[in-house]
């Protein structure tokens, strides 16, 4: 999903000191406090604790997926929230002259992760860490998505893309 645990805290309504704590271990959340944290990452608390774990295979339905529009950019997330998740798969589509996010953003994704993008239709210009990459049609193109980086739509045409974010993998 790729939030910080302020963007947690806001969502959940769970402090994000008391977040951090859970992450490291430091602390048991109670089960209302769960609950919250499960709420907030759009997951059942079953789902949460790894209850449900029955299910070998979650088929992501395309009218029931996470849909998220803003300023010419449409992203669909394409992979179920599952926990213990550490890679997500995402469609975008860019209308002519939109962006995914301004050339000041900082990153969204955690330390280490990598980004690997595919334009299906029209093309793109990736720019990470201020410097431009130029993308048509079926080209594809990795990188390190805890860099300052952004999509950008030059073109007179919409363009979409499939990106998979694959979370703290990197080795440094």
């Amino acid at each position: 999903m790729g939030l910080s645990l302020r963007d947690l805290g806001e969502r959940s309504g769970v402090s994000a000191p008391m977040l951090s704590q859970v992450e490291r271990g430091e602390t048991s959340p109670t089960l209302v406090v769960a609950a919250k944290i499960a709420a907030g990452l759009e997951l059942t608390l079953s789902q949460l604790l790894r209850l449900d774990e029955g299910e070998h295979v979650a088929v992501s339905r395309a009218g029931e997926r996470r849909l998220l529009e803003h300023g010419g950019h449409r992203f669909e997330e394409l992979t179920p929230p599952l926990p213990g998740q550490r890679a997500d798969v995402s469609l975008h589509t860019l209308e002519a002259g939109a962006t995914t996010g301004g050339r000041d953003d900082p990153p969204m994704h955690e330390p280490g992760s990598r980004e690997t993008a595919v334009v299906l239709s029209g093309s793109l210009v990736l720019v990470v860490d201020g410097t431009r990459h130029e993308l048509s049609e079926s080209d594809s193109v990795t990188f390190d998505a805890d860099l300052p980086h952004h999509f950008e739509n030059e073109g007179e045409e919409p363009t979409s893309f499939l990106a998979v974010i694959a979370a703290g993998l990197r080795r440094s």
